[in-house]
């Protein structure tokens, strides 16, 4: 038995300190879920003011897509341990910076404890934990052979997932025995455990004749948070979210204009040659759209809502983000067994029926019903990890693997954002214009619990409109999802994979 899961485990082991790594920054991103109320206690936001509370995660979002291409292109040329190492030393310092945000600006200027301090810092962090993602993918075409490449591609969104998935209990606890800078403080052991186990791997191919394109970069960075900055306005708009999108185009066009003429561009501009390649994007967008929804609207749905504490709302998505995590595994053996279509069409039927069962929730919902409608989707969710990371990297050359895992990434993180935004903007709206006529306090206990009842009634509205939302597009997501994998097929036959 130990000898068989030896030989299971064998041609993944190396990916296993970047696995690691991939789980910390994700867990940081998802751990501000149950940590925000503490963070607004003392930084003074207050309960109405979640609009700006969401930039916490917003600005981790932007500083973890930002970096992206650039440490893509780094990986390229440096290395993948090199690379790996370098985003780590950044994660680690921002999770420092994160947990002194409170004290900074009396250390500075003697002023009082700032939220933009702690959303800089977020963001800061953020930079060091996105550059994971792609590196870690990209290392895949280097550390497993061919025929175990899309089950390793499952691992590494499983380690994504799992990092998800343990975020919010991890926050929970540690609010309700420390204080939530201790989240952050107890990233830096842990990420010295993760650059010393990835010191024993080997230091990846160098390809020196690599350039990094820093000024497009920047220019990609400053374009992706305008967007944000646009899109998170578009609920109620004004001259900032106009000013915001027009300068995000006119950036939009200078990227393409430095890319298109630079020697060594950001982008590579073979990767927008290959039909696949671009489809895979389009997919992960609508994905990473879709994702966001579930993944913040269902803690949030089981404190306001349900009423329940932040270890219980973490613990309900639990239930989805674990069956994500295996039907990430799940989905690579298929992918690698039988090629990327049928788990990129099935799982995203099967995530649309499952938002579409959530749409459905009531105030009474139970179980079991409860938990199969986020275990459904979760599996959808799941299988198609796989296929889009082996359909987008097909037929990429090595040198430009780690670019092309940054892209990838990207529109995922993009598409997480856009929903993010408009999911804050337009659900802020939407649930105003529910309770305008409902007074906020009325000393007639009757009156009183019957406004409570319409405003919790309301804000199931919003959430279960957001879930018709995400039923949508994940079925429109099915053509690109079709037309991406007309023409990949699986890496080994049955035979092959048992070998």
């Amino acid at each position: 038995m130990l000898s068989r899961a030896g030989r299971i485990v064998s041609p993944y082991r190396l990916l296993l300190p970047l696995c690691f790594g991939v789980f910390i920054a994700a867990d940081d991103m998802t751990v501000v879920v149950t940590l925000l109320p503490d963070m607004m206690a003392d930084l003074r936001v207050a309960p109405s003011e979640l609009d700006r509370a969401s930039w916490s995660i917003t600005g981790f979002l932007i500083g973890f897509t930002a970096a992206m291409p650039l440490m893509g292109r780094i990986s390229d040329r440096a290395g993948y341990r090199l690379a790996f190492l370098a985003a780590l030393a950044v994660f680690t310092l921002g999770s420092a910076m994160v947990a002194l945000s409170p004290q900074i600006p009396g250390w500075l200027y003697g002023g009082l404890p700032d939220f933009n301090w702690l959303v800089g810092m977020r963001v800061f962090q953020a930079i060091g934990g996105g550059a994971m993602i792609p590196i870690s993918i990209a290392a895949v075409g280097e550390l497993v052979d061919g025929r175990h490449r899309a089950v390793a591609y499952g691992l590494i969104g499983a380690s994504a997932e799992a990092g998800g998935v343990f975020g919010p209990l991890w926050g929970g606890g540690i609010t309700t025995w420390l204080s939530w800078e201790w989240a952050f403080w107890l990233n830096i052991p842990v990420t010295v455990l993760a650059a010393l186990w990835i010191m024993r791997n080997p230091p990846g191919k160098r390809n020196k004749h690599v350039k990094v394109d820093v000024p497009a970069g920047l220019v990609f960075a400053a374009a992706l948070a305008l967007l944000i900055v646009g899109l998170v306005r578009i609920g109620e708009p004004d001259a900032i979210m106009a000013i915001s999108l027009a300068v995000t185009a006119g950036l939009v066009v200078l990227l393409i204009a430095m890319n298109t003429r630079s020697p060594d561009p950001l982008f590579p501009r073979p990767l927008f040659r290959l039909v696949s390649f671009n489809f895979a994007n389009i997919t992960h967008l609508s994905v990473g759209a879709v994702l966001i929804i579930g993944m913040v609207t269902v803690p949030l749905m089981a404190a306001t809502v349900f009423g329940k504490t932040p270890i219980e709302g973490g613990l309900q998505l639990l239930r989805m983000t674990v069956a994500i995590g295996a039907a990430a595994v799940i989905g690579g053996i298929i992918t690698q067994r039988i090629g990327p279509r049928v788990p990129a069409m099935v799982g995203l039927v099967v995530t649309s029926l499952g938002f579409l069962l959530m749409s459905g929730w009531s105030v009474d919902i139970a179980e079991p019903a409860l938990t199969m409608h986020l275990v459904i989707t979760g599996l959808g969710i799941g299988l198609l990890i796989s296929p889009i990371a082996e359909t987008a990297l097909f037929s990429v050359v090595d040198d430009q693997r780690g670019a092309a895992s940054a892209l990838i990434t990207v529109s995922r993180m993009v598409g997480m954002m856009a929903g993010l935004a408009a999911m804050t903007a337009l659900g802020t709206v939407h649930f105003q214009q529910l309770v305008a006529d409902v007074p906020a306090f009325s000393p007639d206990p009757a009156d009183q619990a019957r406004n409570i009842e319409t405003i919790t009634n309301a804000g199931m509205d919003v959430f279960t409109r957001f879930y018709e939302y995400a039923a949508v597009l994940s079925a429109l997501a099915l053509v690109p999802a079709w037309l991406m994998t007309r023409k990949v097929r699986p890496l080994a036959s049955p035979s092959e994979g048992d070998a």
